[in-house]
């Protein structure tokens, strides 16, 4: 459990939102323990390196929860997406530590319960309770008017997200992580382009990609300082109530944000440039045996036959 939960910030920034692609299909990923998880058309695909060696793989249809009315409508579909992403996530990472552990050390139903209830409480705690009750102490320390609550508390959040990233980054295992998390952005980058995708061609790419998870969570910090506004000023526990409420909102207006500059990529990326930034803490330069991982997850996702390829642990 204690390395399941070390890798659990990479599910909450390593979020993959799959939108169309310079060659129009609909590809994202994600890093996890010793691993990439990637989603291709039809189908996910994880590709975990094991303690032995070689590349174990896996995948199972792909069923978006968006396709289908009403998750399909704007802003709605973002929300979908958004659980699809964390279920799917926590599954591929749950996956991945059994692998990298060993065949002795499973991870039980408990286990896997526990570490998704201390993250759930772990988010709300860092990014709900804590600005709110930093930003309630500044308004009575500064003595300024309320209106700079939401202000006073949307930098709080961003500040603490920021730091949260630095100093896990500083953890050795989660800096594997985010070395895996380089190697699928540049194996992304890499398909994306029309390039070979061969480990000495896409290590050559960049490790910035402008649909990664933390850009999303970025867009969310700003986007909730404009819509918790809609909630008014009233008591830290209201706030603090107000703000669960309306985090459905927020993640699908910004789900729409992302949307839109993938789609207009000159005005996008130029919105979304403090984002791009912030992916040089959550990524490392991946090695040449990290590219390969995230290769072969990205060549099971695309495969067009729906059963398992040689060597496949698919189902």
């Amino acid at each position: 459990m204690t390395r399941l939960c070390k890798s659990f910030p990479g599910l909450l920034l390593g979020l993959p939102v799959p939108l169309l692609s310079a060659r129009e299909i609909p590809v994202g990923g994600q890093a996890v323990i010793e691993g990439v998880l990637m989603r291709g058309p039809a189908r996910w695909a994880l590709a975990v390196r094991p303690p032995e060696g070689g590349i174990w793989t896996k995948w199972w249809e792909a069923r978006p929860w968006n396709a289908s009315m009403p998750w399909s409508l704007p802003v709605l579909r973002g929300v979908a997406t958004m659980g699809e992403m964390l279920v799917t996530g926590f599954r591929a990472i749950s996956l991945s530590a059994q692998v990298a552990l060993g065949e002795e050390e499973k991870i039980g139903p408990l286990e896997l319960a526990a570490t998704f209830a201390v993250a759930i409480v772990g988010v709300v705690g860092l990014f709900i309770i804590l600005p709110v009750w930093v930003s309630d102490i500044g308004i009575r320390f500064l003595k300024v008017d309320p209106f700079w609550l939401l202000i006073i508390e949307g930098l709080a959040r961003a500040m603490i997200f920021i730091a949260y990233i630095a100093v896990i980054g500083l953890w050795k295992d989660i800096s594997r992580v985010f070395a895996y998390h380089g190697a699928e952005h540049k194996t992304i980058n890499a398909w994306e382009s029309g390039a070979s995708l061969d480990t000495a061609t896409v290590s050559g790419f960049s490790r910035i990609h402008g649909r990664c998870g933390t850009s999303f969570l970025l867009v969310v910090i700003v986007v909730s300082v404009i819509v918790f506004a809609a909630a008014g000023h009233g008591s830290i526990i209201w706030r603090i109530l107000s703000r669960v409420v309306l985090l459905p909102l927020v993640i699908g207006i910004s789900y729409e944000i992302i949307r839109w500059c993938a789609k207009n990529r000159t005005a996008g990326r130029a919105l979304m440039a403090p984002a791009l930034w912030l992916q040089y803490l959550t990524t490392r330069e991946p090695d040449l045996d990290q590219l390969e991982v995230a290769i072969s997850a990205l060549n099971l996702a695309l495969e067009d036959k729906a059963g398992p390829i040689a060597g496949d642990g698919g189902e």
